[in-house]
């Protein structure tokens, strides 16, 4: 399929180390993306190799600096674009 490359952004700055983002597959594994360090204070950005066609789940929980927990879905699909 390919790789992905994921940036979520927010309002507020994050606990890097204590947020959580993982890609649910068609086939429904789970597999976790380890956000990159360093960077901006509001945004997680790291990378994922999709290897099936479908319907994929982003799922990831934040906490902020102040100690407010967020979460939320972002589904999509990966096609085969040969």
């Amino acid at each position: 399929m390919g790789d992905l490359r994921l940036r979520l952004e927010f309002n507020s700055r994050i606990d890097k180390q204590r947020s959580r983002v993982t890609l649910h597959g068609p086939d429904g594994r789970e597999f976790r993306i380890h956000p990159e360090t360093g960077g901006k204070p509001a945004q997680l950005v790291g990378q994922a190799h999709l290897t099936l066609a479908g319907t994929w789940t982003l799922r990831w929980q934040v906490l902020a600096i102040d100690g407010h927990v967020s979460r939320g879905d972002l589904v999509f699909v990966a096609t085969n674009s040969r």
